[in-house]
């Protein structure tokens, strides 16, 4: 008996390719179009005179060690005078009010209700940009 052997073509399908190709150029043709065009209209601000300029921050800096002490940027000190040094660096009745932000770091052993205390302090003495450093 005589088998018949075939020879089998592994060159690849062009014409699938070739759809495949079509339909990624139409879908990126198409996706171009969403492109948010307000980015490049050229607008004129109005300038105000009531407008406050962002560039005048005061920052403090916070360190609370598992001793359980109070640092306001280096210098040990009490609750109580922290709460009046804050409340003397915010002056609500300046014009233009600088920004005062506050860091705090704190050991990761100390008492949570410690912490929230003073960031009970900061937010009464009229600081609302309050961070907790973290590593």
């Amino acid at each position: 008996m005589k088998f018949r052997r075939e020879e089998e073509d592994f060159s690849p399908n062009l014409i699938s390719m070739t759809d495949v190709v079509f339909l990624l150029l139409i879908f990126f043709m198409v996706s171009t179009a969403f492109v948010d065009f307000s980015r490049r209209l050229d607008i004129q601000l109005p300038e105000s005179k009531a407008a406050q300029v962002m560039g005048k921050v005061k920052r403090f800096t916070i360190e609370m060690p598992a001793d359980q002490n109070i640092y306001l940027n280096g210098k040990r000190i009490s609750l109580k005078k922290l709460e009046e040094e804050l409340r003397t660096a915010v002056q609500p009745g300046a014009t233009p009010a600088p920004k005062t932000s506050v860091i705090i770091k704190a050991d990761k052993q100390l008492p949570y209700g410690r912490v929230v205390g003073v960031m009970g302090i900061c937010k009464a003495t009229g600081i609302v940009d309050i961070g907790i450093a973290v590593k």
